[in-house]
């Protein structure tokens, strides 16, 4: 007799614990936040096994330089905001060698973003969004057509592509993003 009430002692009820396991479970997973990291989405050229430097001459090179305050300097000249910049280098692109201070041509033409290390990305993502705008509105010219209607031209239509290939035909988007200084 004593050994069947020893053996009634020793049973556990599996069943609780394997509701408490879920509902750990299930609270872990709700409290848990899972970090999503954030930064530029940028599509950047496939990587090369022998890189060569390029020479660009400085004619052909607009130089955009924005310090840890935010403040720009264009071509060697300081500037409180970005008005104006999107025209100049429009006429820097499109110059077609008429002028000795502006570019050879669009195909040589590059436009160069630095920022300083302290640059806010707010600053770097408006001075790339100016630049990227200047060449949208060559395209969308070349093509007849807005700004905003070449941006939302679909490749998968011949026709559409057709009017993206001829806005970009001979003028690429040159846009080079140096290293950040200190």
């Amino acid at each position: 007799m004593r050994n069947s009430h020893n053996s009634q002692q020793m049973q556990v009820n599996a069943g609780s614990m394997a509701d408490i396991a879920f509902l750990l479970l299930i609270f872990f997973m709700i409290t848990t936040t899972i970090v999503n990291d954030k930064g530029i989405s940028l599509l950047l050229p496939p990587e090369r096994l022998k890189t060569e430097l390029v020479p660009i001459n400085e004619r052909n090179l607009y130089k955009i330089q924005i310090n840890s305050q935010d403040k720009l300097l264009v071509e060697g000249e300081l500037r409180e905001n970005t008005s104006g910049l999107r025209e100049e280098i429009k006429a820097f692109i499109l110059n077609y060698g008429k002028s000795a201070d502006l570019s050879e041509s669009p195909s040589k033409a590059v436009v160069s973003i630095k920022t300083n290390r302290g640059t806010t990305q707010e600053m770097f993502i408006k001075m790339l969004d100016e630049v990227k705008a200047a060449y949208y509105e060559i395209y969308a010219k070349r093509a007849r057509i807005t700004p905003a209607e070449y941006r939302n031209l679909s490749l998968a239509v011949p026709a559409e592509k057709w009017l993206y290939d001829l806005g970009r035909k001979g003028i690429p988007m040159n846009i080079s993003i140096a290293e950040p200084s200190n």
